[in-house]
Order: structure tokens, then C-alpha cells, then sequence
């Protein structure tokens, strides 16, 4: 018997199986006093400015006060109470205000007094993130705010990761923070996941959602949700886009606009600047900013992953004195979380990014955020600059500028109440890396290969842009930006060359529009016009290199004193005979071609031409015209002349042998003559119904004539065996039915001997002798003898009845 308070155990229950013991008993929990708590909240008149003045639980109480939070934002301040509340919320703030917490505590809060906890309860809340940076981010701040006592179970789900081992989980889950892509997929994919018990959904950077390509996706995902839920969208900026998604899946929000009236849209403790910067010296200068700023934390930000790689990889090689990371879409999912843990952490450090860093990510103490390729829009620029200036901390903006960017820059800026100041940079302290980068392309061709793909993506990202006041592509000096990335000249990019065709080609119709219509007017065409050149005319200018060559040309005239002398070659469609006084060889006098023997003579009235045969080809309306030994080639190969050759119809035959095409297309008023669609239908079903009846009786008849023929045959077998086939003595006659009676006998006599044969012709074993073989074989001889003393013949004639008497008496 185990004494009282002894389990019988000999080491003591771990820590982690006692706290599950106390995961599942709520008693403690005080819902009816959280619910009057948040009931008498004064949302008009009262005044919130810590957290301690809200009524919320233990738990979250506890984690804010690990996390160091204490006073509210703004947004926070206003957006927390009405959430509590359970109101719709539409709220714009500006970066780096803590929108991510005015989200999160009454999630955790609502679902707290609802008790929405365990597998068995379902989805609760859902969080919508543009970037998996920022999902990763707000995963973690929900972890840290609620590991004190808070008892749901959250997941987070992003693009790049194992999607079975997410499918296992998601039936789990309280609380889910995803992108938009994945979500969906796991909502399409996905049998266990449903979200019919969803109570709250946040969508965070909602513009950025939409701008991202995010829009259809987001559209189906609210399909699936219930509609009796609470929502809430926060962005820092806000666009119609994001109004028209509030008035798709918001009911009666609540608008927050906590900066709307302050004069900048961007932190007043952020210092704004911006340098007017060539194209080609935007390398020099970042280079030399870095170099001066070795004891900061920098974030550079550029417009395309090919730049962010070959920028990262070419300073690298150069060591700067200072940490370097990058950070792009393309990266891996584990590559990209490296990059932001080291850069977090980092206390000094660089970061090429591109606009996936952008949005919502707190990096801690970003000193300088440098925009090294002008942002697609203010808005952009605002969310970028956000990096820095975070919380009430200083930082510092600065803007590359081209001369043609800065014009249409600043007013878009000012338009945004954006304050931004002019900065010139110390020629003295300036660097040039050109040379450096010209000899580091020069021995790896990955660098220069890469040099060459940011080139071309750089320049497809300007000339893309919808805003063309401030991008345009005219004003670039490509040539100069390519030198400046170290390669020996600026790469062939197509859609400028088509660019630049299509204009030469519309110059070249207006000026032949201008010279004909001169022309109607009796004026002289202008000299400068030039004819238009189609693909055609391109195509019969061409010449086999190989055969023509250019000393071949001097046995050839040009096509006017062709004309004049009436001798013109038809075979290439344009090179014709020379007849210089200089020349070596030159063609006087050319003898027709003959057809089958026939001499095909010019008219009197043209000009004598050197004609081709004809060729009636099978098949084929028209004839095909020899003219060269190129298409006399194509009579020796079938394929080639398919071309030639009419389309054939494929045909069908009914059961009458009438062909008629595959397909073929009944009139409509043929058709409608006939009845309404249900009607026809109906009447195709009798007729069906009764066709297939009578091959049904049909069928049944053969089947039954069948059995009763195998019947007669089986019986007239039967009968032949008992009484005999014996001929006259027997007196049955046998019915003549022509097949051969003995046809399964000889069968039966030619296995048998096949099979003797199979037997004599055995191999003996390896343990068989000839002793043993010849007893076996004496054996059945003797068998035979005792077999055939046993069989009486049935006697014939008078004397067989005797000799069978004789045996008998012995």
C-alpha cells in the first residue's frame, strides 16, 4: 500500500507535463469580469494612455511588462478600445507607430473572454501579411506577448517551407498568421482546414496586400470566411484600393487617421535628404558613404534583385570594413531568415535590399536608411525611409537622384507633405570604384555575367514605370551607367531595340504618306523620304553567303539596266546579269529553258524572261512553277510538298457506306424548324429507346436459336454413344452435316504422339544410368503384354468366333 501524497514514481513529473495538466483547467479565469471591465469603456470621452488603463487579463499583462511596454501610441491608444469592443477598424498610421500591437492584444484579448482555446474550438484569428518578413516579425511579437499564460495555439504560414507538415497543423490552430498566397492554397488544397468559427481578421499593410498582386487572392480568401466576423485593416498609407476592399469586408468601421492633420506624413525625428547623383556615379557614392559611416547600421535599397546581388557580391570582394548581408525575393526561405536575424543583432552592419524589406519590419536601431534607385512612388519612399526613426528614435533619410528624376521627385514629395533637403556630397572624400570593378569583372565572368543581367533588369524597371515625368528612358545615359558597373559596354536590351524600330518604321510611313500625298499634288516628293521595308522585302534580299559570294555580284546588273536591255533573272527575285567593260566574264546572251521538250518562247510584247516549268502535283489546285533548282529540290522530299498541296477533308462512313466529314453543321433555321431542344431531345430518346429494344429481341432470338442448336448436338451425341456407329449392322444412320466427325479425334492422336515424342526425347538426369533406362523401358513392354491378354476383339467372321472359342476352352 503506497502512503498517502507518494505516487510510487522515482524521479518527479517534468516541469513541461505539469503545466499541460494546467492548460486544461480554466477555473481561474474571470470572463464575467473582463466583459463588464470592457463594457464600461468610454469610448468618447475617456482618455487611455498606458496599458495598465485598459481592462485586460493577466497574461497579456505580463507579457507587455517582459516586453518593456508601457505607454501607448497613438494608434494604439485609439485603436485598442474600439477593437475590444469588437468594432470594425480601419486605421492608417505612420511607419513605425505600433500598428502591430494595436492588433494583436485585442486578438488575444477576445478570444481570451470567449475561451477559444483547443483543437476542438477551431480557428479563432487570422492574420493576412504582404511579406514573409512581416509574418515572421508578427509571429514572433504574438509569441513573446503571449507566452505568460495565454494558452492558444498559433501558427504561422508563409511560402518557402514544407506544406504537408503545415497541413498536419493547421487542424490545431487558434491563431493563424499567413501571406496570401499559401493561405489560399491551403484553403483550396487543404480537407481538414475550414474557418467557420473564424471570430477576427487583420490585414496589415492592406495596400501593400493589394499593390503586390495580392488582390484576387485576398477577394477569394474573404469568400471563405464567415461573415459574421470582426475586421481590421492597417496600413500607413492608404489607397482606393484599400477603401474599396474596406467596403467589400468591413461592416460600419471605424475610421483612425491619428497623423491626418500632423504636416509631414513621415516621423518628425526623421532628417530627410536627398543628392542629385549621375546614373553612372551612384556606385562611387554609395561606396564612399560607406566607407565614412564604417560604425552605423545602414539600409540600402535598390529596385531590382539582380542589382541588390551584383552590388553585394562587388563590395564584398572589396572589403569594406564593415559587415555586409543582402536581402531579395529570390533568396531561399532560410537564406532570408538569416539575413534579417544577422541584421537584427548586428551592431554594425550594411543591408542591400529590395522593397521585400520595405514594409513592417523593425529592424532595432537602423541609423541610416540610403535609397540608392529612386522609388516608384511617395509611397514607397515613405515605407522605406520607415526603417529608421522607429518609436521616438532618431534616423536619417537619404535620396539618390538623377538629374531628370529630381524635377518630378520633389513635387510628388511635397504633394505628400514629404520635407526633404538638398545635400551635396565632398568631392575630397569621393572614391572611384570603376577601375576595381572593371578588373574584378575582367577575371570572374559569373560577376561580369551578373553586371550584366542588373544592367538589363535596372533599365526594364525604368522604362516599366507609369509615371514618365519622373522615369524616363531618354534621359538616361545607359552607355556611361554600364562603364560604371565595370563592363566593357552597355548589353543589347530587345524591347528598347523594338522600341527604336517601331519609330524608324512610323518616321518611314509618315514620310511616304507626306511623298505621295505631295505627290497627288503635283510637287515633288521630298529626297529625304525613304520607302517602307517590309519583312518581305527583307526576306528576298537576303542571299546564301555561301554561294553568292561578293565577287559573284560583277557577273551581275543592276535591275534598271536590266529593264532596259529585256533581260532580267527570275530565279532569286532580283540579281541580274552584268555587263561591265571591265569585267572578266560577262553574260551576252542567255538561252531559254525548255518544259518536256517544248521551248517556251517570249511574247512579242515583253520583254524576254527566263521562265519555269510547270508541275501538275496530286492533289493540288494549282500547279507548282519550277523556276530554281531550290524548288526543283522540293519534288524529291514529300513533306515539303504538303505545302503545296490542299488541305484534305477527313471523312467517315455510316453503316450504309455514305461518307460524310467528321463534323458538319446543321442549319439553325433547319433546326429550329424542327422543335424546341427538349422536344428534339425527347423525340431522339424514343427513337433511341426503340432501336435499342429491337436489338435487344434480336439478340435475345440468336442467343436462344444458339442454345438450342448446342442442345441438338449435345443429344445427338448422347445418342451415337449408345447405340453405335456400326453402319448397316448397327442400322443408325448419321446426318451428313458436312463438318469433319474426326477433327478433335486426330486432335486428340497428335497430342498424344507429340506427346510420346516429348517423352523419347527427354534428357536423362545426371543420376540415371543405361541399366536403369533399359529396365524402365522392359518394364513397360511387359505391361503391355498383360494389358493386351485382358482386351477381347469383338469377332468379325466365322472363323474369329472359333480361334476366340479355342481360347476360351484352353
Amino acid at each position: 500500500m503506497v502512503a498517502p501524497g507518494i505516487t510510487g514514481r522515482t524521479q518527479p513529473a517534468k516541469v513541461k507535463k505539469r503545466a499541460a495538466a494546467q492548460k486544461r483547467k480554466r477555473d481561474d479565469v474571470d470572463v464575467e469580469k473582463l466583459e463588464q471591465a470592457v463594457a464600461e469603456l468610454d469610448l468618447q470621452n475617456g482618455s487611455y494612455k498606458d496599458f495598465t488603463d485598459l481592462p485586460l487579463s493577466d497574461p497579456t499583462k505580463q507579457g507587455l511588462k517582459s516586453s518593456h511596454f508601457a505607454v501607448m501610441t497613438d494608434v494604439q491608444a485609439k485603436a485598442i478600445p474600439l477593437a475590444l469592443k469588437g468594432h470594425d477598424i480601419l486605421a492608417a498610421a505612420k511607419t513605425g507607430s505600433g500598428k502591430t500591437l494595436a492588433f494583436l492584444i485585442p486578438m488575444l484579448e477576445n478570444l481570451y473572454r470567449l475561451q477559444h482555446i483547443g483543437p476542438d474550438a477551431g480557428l479563432g484569428a487570422l492574420v493576412i501579411s504582404p511579406t514573409r518578413e512581416l509574418a515572421i516579425q508578427i509571429f514572433d511579437v504574438l509569441c513573446k506577448l503571449g507566452r505568460h499564460g495565454h494558452m492558444f495555439a498559433a501558427g504561422l504560414i508563409i511560402g518557402g517551407k514544407s506544406l504537408e507538415a503545415e497541413r498536419q497543423a493547421l487542424s490545431r490552430m487558434n491563431i493563424l498568421i499567413a501571406t496570401p498566397g499559401r493561405l489560399l492554397q491551403h484553403l483550396s488544397q487543404t480537407v481538414a482546414f475550414n474557418m467557420d468559427d473564424l471570430k477576427m481578421l487583420v490585414l496589415d499593410e492592406a495596400d501593400r496586400i493589394l499593390d503586390m498582386g495580392f488582390q484576387k487572392d485576398v477577394d477569394a480568401i474573404i469568400e471563405y470566411l464567415p461573415k459574421e466576423r470582426q475586421t481590421m485593416l492597417f496600413s500607413a498609407t492608404q489607397s482606393r484600393k484599400v477603401k474599396d476592399l474596406a467596403r467589400l469586408s468591413l461592416q460600419d468601421p471605424e475610421y483612425i487617421s491619428v497623423h491626418a492633420e500632423d504636416r509631414t506624413a513621415t516621423p518628425k525625428s526623421l532628417q530627410q535628404n536627398y543628392i542629385v547623383c549621375p546614373l553612372e556615379e551612384k556606385l562611387d557614392t554609395l561606396w564612399s558613404f560607406i566607407q565614412a559611416s564604417k560604425k552605423s547600421k545602414i539600409v540600402c535599397f535598390f529596385s531590382t534583385a539582380k542589382m541588390v546581388r551584383f552590388v553585394y557580391e562587388s563590395f564584398r570582394h572589396m572589403q569594406p570594413g564593415i559587415p555586409l548581408v543582402h536581402l531579395h525575393g529570390r533568396q531561399k526561405q532560410g537564406g532570408r531568415m538569416d539575413t534579417t536575424a544577422k541584421f537584427s543583432a548586428a551592431k554594425f552592419s550594411c543591408l542591400f535590399a529590395t522593397d521585400v524589406a520595405a514594409r513592417g519590419l523593425d529592424f532595432p536601431a537602423v541609423d541610416y536608411v540610403i535609397q540608392v534607385d529612386c522609388p516608384e512612388d511617395v509611397d514607397t519612399y515613405i515605407h522605406r525611409v520607415g526603417r529608421t526613426a522607429r518609436y521616438n528614435r532618431e534616423g536619417r533619410g537619404v535620396l539618390f537622384l538623377t538629374p531628370s528624376e529630381e524635377e518630378g521627385m520633389l513635387k510628388r514629395l511635397e504633394a505628400k507633405k514629404v520635407p526633404i533637403e538638398m545635400i551635396n556630397v565632398r568631392q575630397k572624400k569621393k572614391q572611384s570604384i570603376k577601375s576595381q570593378l572593371v578588373h574584378m569583372n575582367f577575371k570572374d565572368p559569373e560577376l561580369k555575367y551578373l553586371g550584366q543581367k542588373a544592367f538589363i533588369t535596372y533599365t526594364k524597371s525604368i522604362y516599366v514605370q507609369k509615371d514618365k515625368e519622373i522615369f524616363n528612358i531618354k534621359k538616361y545615359d545607359l552607355e556611361a551607367f554600364a562603364a560604371s558597373l565595370g563592363l566593357p559596354g552597355a548589353p543589347k536590351i530587345k524591347f528598347l531595340r523594338d522600341d527604336k524600330g517601331r519609330q524608324t518604321k512610323n518616321a518611314s510611313k509618315q514620310a511616304l504618306e507626306v511623298s505621295e500625298s505631295s505627290a497627288g499634288e503635283d510637287e515633288e516628293a521630298p529626297k529625304d523620304a525613304k520607302p517602307v521595308r517590309t519583312k518581305y522585302d527583307r526576306m528576298f534580299e537576303k542571299q546564301n553567303r555561301d554561294i553568292l559570294a561578293d565577287h559573284r555580284k560583277k557577273l551581275i546588273r543592276d535591275g534598271e539596266e536590266d529593264e532596259a536591255s529585256g533581260l532580267q533573272d527570275d530565279f532569286a527575285g532580283g540579281p541580274s546579269i552584268a555587263n561591265g567593260e571591265d569585267d572578266f566574264l560577262a553574260v551576252k546572251r542567255r538561252i531559254p529553258a525548255t518544259a518536256d521538250g517544248v521551248t517556251i518562247a517570249p511574247e512579242e510584247d515583253e520583254p524576254v524572261r527566263l521562265r519555269g516549268k510547270l508541275v501538275n502535283l496530286s492533289g493540288a489546285t494549282q500547279p507548282l512553277i519550277i523556276d530554281s533548282n531550290r524548288r526543283e529540290k522540293l519534288l524529291k522530299s514529300k513533306k515539303k510538298l504538303l505545302k503545296f498541296k490542299d488541305k484534305g477533308k477527313k471523312l467517315v462512313y455510316d453503316d450504309e457506306g455514305n461518307p460524310h466529314e467528321v463534323y458538319e453543321l446543321e442549319d439553325e433555321n433547319d433546326f429550329k424548324a424542327k422543335g424546341l431542344p427538349e422536344e428534339q431531345r425527347q423525340k431522339f430518346l424514343e427513337v433511341a429507346r426503340e432501336v435499342v429494344a429491337q436489338a435487344d429481341v434480336e439478340d435475345k432470338a440468336t442467343a436462344k436459336a444458339k442454345r438450342k442448336e448446342k442442345m441438338r448436338k449435345r443429344k445427338e451425341r448422347e445418342r451415337m454413344g449408345a447405340e453405335g456407329v456400326g453402319g448397316e449392322e448397327g442400322g443408325v444412320e448419321i446426318e451428313d452435316t458436312g463438318e469433319d466427325a474426326l477433327a478433335n479425334f486426330r486432335a486428340d492422336a497428335e497430342y498424344s504422339d507429340e506427346e510420346e515424342e516429348k517423352q523419347q526425347k527427354k534428357p536423362k538426369k545426371w543420376f540415371q544410368s543405361d541399366s536403369e533406362e533399359d529396365e524402365r523401358s522392359s518394364k513397360k513392354r511387359k505391361k503391355g503384354k498383360k494389358s493386351d491378354r485382358h482386351v477381347v476383339e469383338e469377332p468379325q467372321t466365322l472363323e474369329d468366333m472359333e480361334a476366340l472359342a479355342a481360347g476360351l476352352l484352353g
